[in-house]
């Protein structure tokens, strides 16, 4: 079953991470996953997806969990993505592999502890 797109009511304005560093959260989300840093500030930078979705990283104290919401990055060419994450300090919860509904993903870690789903464009 399919829904229709929502075409009124909220929207998905921004997703805000807490790094105990911002600079190496910043060179990960952006050096690895590319997306695009808008601008810094003290303690916070500003990053933007490919689709206009903002991640704010917020440096403070973190506590990671894996029962917190997990944000997922469509990519492209995933094991050399997870090979650099891994090379900017993340780690691997789980390898690259097809899903039983279809989609290819590897869960990882950022250097904070926070679960990330890197899922490849087909």
């Amino acid at each position: 079953m399919t829904s229709a797109p929502v075409t009124s009511g909220p929207t998905l304005h921004r997703i805000v991470l807490s790094a105990a560093s911002l600079a190496a959260a910043v060179a990960l989300y952006g050096g690895v996953l590319g997306l695009s840093v808008e601008r810094r500030s003290d303690g916070f930078a500003w990053l933007r997806t490919a689709d206009g979705t903002e991640l704010m990283v917020h440096e403070r104290p973190t506590e990671s969990s894996d029962a917190a919401v997990a944000l997922t990055f469509a990519v492209t060419g995933l094991d050399a993505v997870v090979a650099d994450w891994v090379g900017a300090g993340g780690a691997v919860v789980d390898a690259p592999a097809v899903q039983p509904w279809g989609e290819r993903m590897s869960v990882v870690r950022d250097r904070d502890g926070h679960i990330v789903c890197l899922v490849e464009r087909p």
